[in-house]
């Protein structure tokens, strides 16, 4: 079969060629966007979900809704090692420049760049070792007293207005957003809350590990009431043949159904397994149908990339102790595991393993999916840490 015309694209963020079983997340995406516009209510939304069930090829699509509907979009992805206001301040001084360069820009631009200006003194921001600014005087005593809880939601308030003046609207995408520090998710929620009381024309839309909500219920107990967050979870088995047989018919092509039937088994219906398995069987097919027989030809070489690719860039991230950690837990099968399961695997008292699920909760390979539980944040983990580490030391 000729591999350029393969649909398949298994990446990080690559979008899939059929989008299936999302059409409920994208649907609350365009209410929210049509009803803030209009200056009606509606809850931000928070995706929630384990690496691989699609969270980022969700942004970049309820980014392109947004841009259709006339809103100036701001997509990032947050990092451990980088500020929240150095992500944003250089997107939204690009976004005051364009909604400056409309015919009959007024005072609400112009205001949002001189309070962009003092928030940019206040956090220093800089590009590389070269400090950039705006060529207008800051407004002193907005958005610029170093307290983000402070700054920001005065900032974005802005921002917000300056839009308005221009009959638009702003969506801000941020994906990664457990990687934001405690502060800086709390300020984005204060934020948030003004937007809400002021019915102003800024929406935020983010992604993150399942442990997003309580993160947000910690940090601000109205966060609830001001977000949504729909977990995004593997499809379904009809979905998943939609995702591998649609594209492959449109390419004149077709899977028979007892290869559908191993691939979801195989992957469960996660996503970016499907992609990866859709891929290799279209790639060793010789001829269509693509058979159950290659399907399962191709399932070691398969497993092999994911090992390789995959999973291997969380796993040497881990410590020795961690991998250990994560071998016992794997050894319990496929989760979610009692914490005290985990502790009698390793030979030790419960209390002791606190400073340890601290570690890998802040490395994002596991979160608490109920009190006293433990579960991998990448699916199909476990069996990956049995055919990596054969044994683990109690």
């Amino acid at each position: 079969m000729d591999r350029i015309k393969n649909p398949f694209s298994p990446g990080a963020g690559s979008p899939p060629p059929e989008l299936a079983g999302r059409d409920e997340i994208l649907e609350q995406a365009k209410v929210l966007l049509g009803r803030v516009i209009r200056k009606r209510p509606e809850k931000s939304i928070l995706l929630t979900g384990l690496r691989g069930v699609g969270k980022t090829v969700l942004l970049n699509e309820i980014e392109r809704l947004a841009r259709k509907a006339d809103y100036h979009t701001i997509l990032v992805e947050a990092h451990e090692n980088k500020e929240l206001s150095l992500l944003l301040a250089p997107h939204l001084r690009s976004l005051l420049f364009d909604l400056d360069r409309v015919a009959g820009a007024g005072d609400k631009v112009r205001r949002g760049k001189a309070v962009l200006k003092s928030f940019i003194g206040s956090v220093r921001v800089s590009v590389g070792d070269i400090e950039f600014g705006l060529d207008i005087e800051p407004e002193l005593g907005t958005a610029d007293s170093g307290d983000l809880e402070i700054d920001l939601p005065n900032l974005f308030v802005a921002v917000a207005e300056a839009a308005e003046e221009r009959r638009s609207a702003v969506a801000i995408l941020i994906d990664e957003i457990q990687y934001l520090k405690k502060s800086e998710l709390s300020a984005l929620i204060m934020a948030m809350h003004k937007m809400q009381q002021r019915q102003l024309p800024l929406v935020l839309i983010g992604a993150g590990l399942p442990i997003l909500p309580g993160m947000a219920g910690e940090s601000k107990s109205y966060a609830e009431r001001l977000f949504s967050f729909p977990d995004i979870g593997p499809l379904t088995e009809s979905q998943s043949f939609s995702a591998l047989q649609d594209p492959v018919k449109a390419s004149g092509e077709e899977f028979e159904n007892d290869a559908l039937k191993e691939i979801f088994n195989m992957t469960k219906g996660y996503p970016y397994f499907l992609q990866e398995w859709g891929y290799q069987s279209w790639n060793h097919a010789a001829a269509s149908p693509i058979s159950l027989l290659i399907v399962k030809d191709t399932t070691d070489f398969v497993k092999s990339r994911l090992d390789s690719n995959f999973f291997r860039v969380r796993f040497d991230r881990l410590t020795p102790l961690e991998k250990n950690f994560l071998r016992a837990m794997a050894q319990l099968g496929s989760g979610p595991y009692r914490s005290s399961d985990v502790a009698d695997a390793l030979g030790k008292k419960m209390s002791s393993l606190g400073p340890m699920r601290s570690q890998l909760i802040n490395k994002g390979m596991i979160y608490s999916p109920a009190h006293g539980e433990m579960a991998f944040t990448v699916p199909l983990f476990d069996e990956f840490m049995r055919r990596s580490i054969p044994e683990f030391q109690p």
